[in-house]
């Protein structure tokens, strides 16, 4: 009976915030990725890697960057960068309610043939996160002899978030209060080498310390 009440109070909330509480929704400005730098430290990426018109829609991203940096100094490194943006996330015209909303990438990965071997959520303390860091996804991917590692949050409306359940309920407060529902996806991935996860981590916790600073300009506050 209680999964009931908490449903049915879960529904009245979603139709009086989108009915009544936020009718016009806040689309702030921002720079696009177009530009993104391609040379960030040490690191180079040569160009932007295309996405299909057909993966777009599935996403439902309005600007993104993808692009594998490497770094030629020792040590040396690889990491691909996703970076998506969403302007809205509510319906569009004929659409489902959340048919703009940001992907979780667990659900995504094994569509692409990738096992998910290891699932954390950590503190990480990079500079332009919050004092004291912040909580991200960690996990270690495989398909066949391949691994991989990825880093990915929810960079959204000034918050870091890693959790699918608490990126819900934020949406709907900014919704209700801020008349908001942009946000991106952040995501790293790190190949692993030999088994070696270290050499993966120092080049994620390098590019990344450079990156998150930067993101405020493509990614409202």
């Amino acid at each position: 009976m209680i999964k009931f009440v908490v449903a049915g109070a879960f529904l009245a909330l979603n139709f009086y915030t989108y009915y009544y509480l936020a009718t016009n929704e806040v689309i702030p400005p921002r720079t696009t990725f177009d530009e993104f730098p391609r040379e960030i430290g040490d690191w180079r990426c040569q160009e932007q890697e295309p996405m299909s018109e057909r993966v777009i829609r599935e996403l439902g991203v309005t600007d993104w960057v993808v692009c594998t940096f490497l770094r030629d100094s020792r040590p040396r490194g690889r990491v691909g960068v996703y970076i998506g943006y969403h302007e809205t996330q509510v319906r569009k015209q004929g659409g489902g309610a959340f048919e703009n909303a940001i992907h979780p990438p667990k659900h995504c990965l094994p569509g692409s043939g990738w096992n998910i071997m290891q699932s954390q959520v950590v503190n990480l303390e990079i500079p332009g996160f919050p004092e004291g860091g912040a909580r991200v996804n960690r996990f270690m991917i495989a398909r066949g002899n391949d691994r991989q590692l990825v880093y990915y949050w929810y960079h959204s409306r000034g918050r870091v978030i890693a959790e699918d359940w608490r990126k819900i309920i934020e949406l709907f407060w900014d919704r209700a209060t801020r008349q908001r529902t942009d946000g991106s996806l952040v995501r790293f991935t790190i190949p692993v080498v030999r088994g070696q996860e270290e050499p993966a981590e120092e080049a994620f916790r390098d590019l990344a310390s450079q990156i998150v600073p930067m993101l405020s300009a493509y990614v409202p506050e």
